[in-house]
């Protein structure tokens, strides 16, 4: 594996080596991680209003209030825009949304261990500025208009960019928040498998973790809006990659489909160079009219990977992205899902089996119908809740025999129980915070921020 100032420097002159650079990703199973990544909305206790990056209750405060916990400081043209400890990170999606990189990790124990201490550190610091943190798809009650803007440099580019593109990228910049899972593959066949199973039930997931039913403080129409903000956002970026079924996928045919993603930037200098709407395939070529000449380098391919968005993204690992953020015990159990149907043989064969007969229309209906349907969306003679359930039903069963048990004696199972919980009762989140909205809520949503807050 390549060092990360071989990955900064080292120029790229033929596709050849974009393909490497992806294969090297594969590891045995014994060194297969867990990597959980969240993002929260940050909001001030006494007006609800999102935090603004500087003054005494901002972003900036709060990363500065974190440093006690022994993480280290990162910058950009001297704004603190991110925080390193170990493999973790903690980071700002554009409108300030805080998020947790996490480190790779051996189980789910370990997983949810992160989750906790760091939700601890951050409501620490939190409790002191007089601000919260509330984990859903979607930011409830501001407007687009009423986000603020973090200053990273990548994100101004994104943000010229996106309307030309779609009409709801910049709500996905500021206003949604997602929980992922980082996963390990051991060869390209193994890859092509787990890539394929996950594009299939990604839409599952989006229907389980449901959690954005709001818009500009009312109901919206949607039980998962995040998920049908990215149907809007840029069509050249997003969707559910069809080809990734066809015979002789692998990592060549991901390559050549990034080579035809356009690019937002190149980070040279300390700076972020405007390409947005270029050609990576030109790039190679250093045919470049913003940068003549200039040859790519594996710094630049591991950027450009990072601005395609497609339900699975492949990097040197598999990513995970259907599903709403939510509260603690859901950041757990997202993983839980994955891991229990990817990391388990058996588990992996299984799930394969329930979706390898999905026609690419089908496919489509599902990741098109889950946004407003969720578990109630009518799927061959039932509906996404027997999908849910049955592919529920394998993933415990790979957590039972992967047998990762915690100091306790207890196997890793036990973290998708909401969902299961969720399947039975045929009730996502957003249909639960729907109920309190038309109840006990009296048509407001300013209680989420108090009820539902870590």
């Amino acid at each position: 594996m390549s060092s990360p100032s071989a990955v900064s420097t080292t120029p790229i002159h033929d596709r050849r080596q974009l393909v490497e650079y992806l294969a090297e990703g594969g590891k045995p199973a014994a060194e297969w991680c867990i990597g959980t990544e969240h993002e929260k909305f940050g909001f001030r206790f006494d007006d609800l209003r999102p935090l603004d990056y500087e003054g005494p209750r901002g972003i900036r405060a709060l990363l500065e209030g974190l440093t006690r916990f022994g993480w280290a400081r990162v910058e950009e043209n001297g704004h603190l825009i991110a925080l390193t400890r170990g493999g973790a990170s903690v980071t700002l999606e554009p409108a300030g949304q805080l998020e947790l990189s996490g480190a790779p990790l051996e189980t789910i124990h370990d997983t949810c261990c992160e989750v906790g201490s760091h939700l601890h550190e951050v409501k620490t610091v939190a409790d002191e500025l007089g601000v919260g943190f509330l984990g859903m798809g979607f930011q409830p009650k501001w407007k687009r208009e009423e986000m603020p803007w973090m200053p990273k440099g990548r994100y101004a580019i994104m943000r010229r960019y996106m309307p030309t593109r779609g009409n709801l990228g910049l709500d996905m910049m500021t206003r949604t928040c997602t929980v992922q899972v980082n996963l390990d593959f051991a060869d390209e066949a193994d890859m092509v498998k787990k890539f394929r199973v996950g594009l299939a039930l990604q839409p599952v997931v989006t229907a389980l973790f449901a959690d954005s039913p709001f818009t500009d403080g009312k109901p919206n129409g949607y039980l998962s809006y995040r998920s049908h903000v990215w149907t809007d956002t840029d069509p050249d970026r997003t969707g559910m990659l069809d080809f990734v079924f066809e015979d002789g996928f692998g990592f060549e045919r991901y390559v050549d489909y990034l080579l035809d993603v356009p690019m937002y930037f190149s980070y040279r200098d300390g700076r972020y160079v405007d390409l947005a709407g270029r050609s990576f395939r030109d790039f190679l070529a250093g045919k470049l009219d913003a940068l003549p000449g200039t040859l790519p380098t594996l710094r630049d391919w591991s950027d450009h990977m990072t601005t395609a968005f497609p339900e699975v993204r492949l990097k040197r690992y598999l990513e995970m992205r259907g599903a709403d953020g939510g509260p603690w015990n859901r950041l757990c159990a997202l993983p839980a899902f994955w891991v229990g149907l990817l990391y388990d043989a058996t588990a992996l064969d299984a799930a394969w089996d329930l979706a390898k007969d999905f026609t690419p229309a089908e496919r489509h209906a599902l990741r098109d119908g889950v946004p407003k349907h969720a578990l109630k969306l009518p799927f061959r003679g039932g509906s996404v809740r027997d999908l849910a359930q049955e592919a529920l039903k394998i993933a415990a069963h790979g957590l039972k025999r992967r047998a990762r048990l915690s100091p306790g004696g207890a196997d890793e199972s036990h973290f998708i129980e909401p969902l299961i919980e969720y399947a039975e009762a045929d009730q996502t989140p957003a249909e639960r915070k729907l109920e309190l909205y038309h109840g006990r809520w009296n048509g407001s949503v300013d209680p989420v921020f108090r009820e539902f807050a870590y």
